[in-house]
């Protein structure tokens, strides 16, 4: 019965309970149309409001108006792009893809922001052109009122993608989300640097202006790229890794020892998570899968579902006595000391301590 002690044992728990796994499709479906209408909602305004744009600058041929119309383009084939994304990553897993579709969100965030570098740098030569050249800009008055609605539209659209893409967990739809808010900050500046010009007559302004609307979104653009590049490299989320450090903490049991080497990264709005749990030498093999069955649980649940969780378990030794909170311990070496906070940098750390008793 003791040859438990001596065996260190593996195991990757991947079974999902029906009531989870129902609960998941359900949850899995809900976001994809909602990400749906969204996406297909963004696609279509910004046609229209893209239209409207160049009539503004074909009727005023100013480059603040051009600089705004331009980023217009980028908003629509952004959507298009985030639109595809959007449906693939809600493919299953299959052979080839084991872990998902999710990443492709990543492609088009990068995609995006790779637009919207090369709009800003269309802009800078219109902008420049007309600081050097000014000249007048006729139905300004027009111009203006097209411009004032396209980004009242824009800011309500801009708001409801965001705030679809956090509850959904799509990195697509949220960048598109906040590249559309930050045509609606554009659009305010082309605006009010517009009024300006009415009211002042300093044709050069409209080349300036349409300058530092490049520079604002060329920033935008870059903070996507790092973005889509931290995803697509699996970069460590700190904020994500405290939150799945809390939950364990919070849902922490007498029987589990410690937890070492927590991994975690997103794909599209799933999450993949895995942790080495360890739990009493003297545990059976019935008993250890049914710990790392309730670690599953915990975080499937925290996530709704969303959720692929890998659990290796270790038994313990006896430089783990001092920070074990079982008190009734046949196995015990050590006394017992104040127990050690799980939190991101006590989890994510290789297993302390000396060498595994069975290796001694």
């Amino acid at each position: 019965m003791r040859a438990i002690d001596l065996f260190r044992f593996s195991l990757s728990t991947s079974q999902v309970y029906p009531d989870q796994d129902l609960k998941k499709k359900e949850t899995t479906k809900d976001h994809f149309k909602a990400r749906l209408i969204a996406i297909s909602l963004s696609l279509s305004i910004g046609a229209m409001l893209m239209a409207a744009k160049f009539y503004a600058f074909h009727l005023t041929r100013s480059s603040a108006v051009f600089s705004d119309a331009l980023e217009s383009i980028i908003n629509v084939v952004a959507s298009a792009f985030a639109l595809v994304s959007i449906v693939l990553a809600a493919k299953p897993p299959d052979k080839s893809h084991p872990y998902g579709h999710g990443k492709v969100e990543y492609f088009s965030a990068g995609f995006e922001g790779a637009l919207i570098i090369i709009a800003a740098i269309g802009i800078f030569k219109s902008g420049l052109a007309h600081i050097l050249r000014p000249q007048p800009l006729p139905n300004l008055t027009v111009g203006l009122y097209i411009l004032l609605g396209a980004g009242m539209i824009n800011l309500i659209l801009g708001l409801i993608l965001v705030r679809t893409g956090k509850r959904t967990h799509s990195l697509a739809l949220t960048a598109d989300g906040r590249h559309v808010l930050t045509d609606v900050i554009t659009s305010a500046g082309v605006f009010l640097g517009l009024l300006l010009v009415h009211l002042t007559g300093l044709y050069r302004l409209d080349g300036t202006i349409a300058c530092m609307v490049g520079f604002s979104i060329l920033y935008t653009g870059i903070i996507l790229v790092k973005k889509s590049s931290a995803g697509l490299m699996d970069r460590a989320d700190p904020e994500f890794l405290k939150e799945i450090s809390s939950l364990l903490e919070e849902h922490r049991k007498e029987n589990w020892v410690g937890i070492h080497e927590l991994r975690a990264f997103r794909s599209g709005s799933f999450v993949n998570v895995s942790l080495h749990l360890i739990l009493p030498r003297n545990f059976t093999l019935a008993e250890a899968h049914s710990e790392s069955e309730e670690v599953e649980a915990v975080i499937k649940g925290h996530f709704e579902g969303r959720a692929n969780v890998l659990v290796h378990l270790d038994p313990c030794a006896d430089p783990d006595c001092p920070v074990c909170r079982r008190y009734a311990c046949e196995q015990r070496r050590e006394k017992q000391s104040d127990p050690i906070p799980w939190n991101v940098e006590t989890l994510i750390i290789q297993r302390p301590g000396a060498p595994p008793i069975w290796q001694k």
